[in-house]
């Protein structure tokens, strides 16, 4: 049997085909410009010598519902899934779940209603998942179609760390609490560095560091999360590509008094013109230390307000949780930025977080140790794998 996942978006969707036994990838790719004159697809797959084949191809799209039908003939034409009826079930992956949702959840039509209430917690991601959905409930008909919610491995935190101090009924009657997200990235790094430590889950602490143009960081307690960086939305926690992070909540008051700008412009202030960009003028870590490396001193700045954030955090869940066995990094700043690995450890050895100089710089897009043999604990890199989580997940609510 196969698994399909889908991740839609608003004018895009990604997909990638897996074989249930050994979960092997038989196709991946994506249709973007949706609704757009020439929309665009791309598949990668292997044909039966096991040599990588490509097939693009350009066209109109009108909507996702045309869109997803040309994912499906495209899988069909290389021979990966023959017929839907090969399929075990689709899985989502699905940004918002609120508190209605702490596991992957086969989809009904009161599961579609949940997603659709709380849409005003995630306007930007939230419709076009539900569209995905509504999309291949029509086109497989015969297919459990499984909702796998970002939100979703958080649901464990306790109510200390997702209240914020503000009143009850905000929360009561509005939903307003930290929920925290990229929840699927974080349990398969944290699942999968336990495996490397030869222990279970539940029986390992970590830290886990998503770091990428969206970044969190997750203290995960005998495999379940505790805490995390982000809040109600992504907004909150860490420096990002173009998010402020943590901020003083009466920033946004000074600037709309003082400049009169309104809500919508100061919520695209915040989550698409600061950050990394708001810093230095560019998002692009790469570009970003190569300027410092040249002595670009707002580059320099960009780097070292990163690590300062990211170095708190770390500190703030060595000392939440008391005993780590390992700091995990992921994401593609996270696996590939040896810099700002060096930077968020230094100086935390007396904490027990000892980083190998040689280990860290050597390259490798591989799962490897990244620490001092004498490190008390552990400091790793694990990539990132959500589809493969989406589909293992789907696969566990359908059993």
């Amino acid at each position: 049997m196969k698994v399909l996942v889908l991740n839609s978006g608003s004018s895009s969707i990604k997909f990638q085909l897996f074989d249930r036994d050994g979960w092997g990838v038989l196709a991946s790719g994506s249709v973007s410009r949706i609704g757009e004159a020439e929309a665009r697809l791309r598949c990668l797959w292997e044909d039966d010598q096991g040599q990588p084949q490509v097939r693009e191809e350009q066209g109109a799209m009108p909507d996702h519902h045309a869109g997803l039908q040309r994912i499906a003939q495209v899988l069909e034409r290389t021979g990966t899934l023959a017929d839907p009826s090969e399929l075990l079930a689709v899985g989502h992956r699905v940004v918002h779940g609120g508190e209605a949702f702490h596991a992957p959840t086969l989809v009904d039509d009161d599961v579609i209603e949940a997603i659709r209430q709380v849409i005003p917690l995630a306007p930007l991601h939230n419709p076009a998942n539900l569209d995905g959905i509504l999309v291949a409930r029509a086109l497989f008909p015969s297919i459990s179609q499984v909702a796998v919610f970002d939100t979703a491995f958080h649901q464990t935190m306790p109510r200390t760390a997702y209240r914020y101090a503000i009143p009850d009924n905000l929360y009561r009657e509005h939903g307003v609490r930290r929920y925290g997200f990229h929840g699927t990235s974080h349990h398969y790094v944290g699942a999968r560095a336990a495996e490397l430590l030869g222990k279970p889950f539940e029986q390992v602490n970590l830290i886990t560091l998503h770091l990428g143009n969206g970044a969190s960081a997750t203290a995960i307690r005998e495999g379940t999360s505790i805490d995390t960086s982000m809040g109600m939305t992504p907004l909150e926690g860490l420096v990002m590509g173009t998010r402020c992070g943590d901020i003083d909540p009466a920033v946004p008051f000074y600037l709309a008094k003082h400049l009169g700008v309104d809500v919508t412009t100061l919520e695209t202030l915040l989550n698409r013109q600061s950050g990394l960009l708001g810093l230095c003028g560019d998002n692009d870590l790469r570009e970003i230390q190569r300027r410092a490396e040249e002595g670009d001193e707002t580059a320099e700045l960009a780097l070292g307000v990163t690590a300062h954030r990211l170095k708190k955090y770390i500190g703030a869940y060595l000392a939440e949780l008391g005993t780590v066995d390992a700091i995990v990094f992921t994401g593609g700043i996270g696996e590939n930025s040896s810099e700002l690995r060096a930077r968020a450890c230094a100086g935390l050895e007396p904490l027990g977080v000892m980083l190998d100089p040689a280990s860290n710089t050597a390259g490798s897009n591989q799962e490897r140790v990244l620490s001092a043999a004498k490190s008390p604990i552990k400091i790793m890199v694990v990539p990132t794998n959500e589809e493969l989580q989406i589909a293992r997940e789907a696969v566990q609510a359908v059993s």
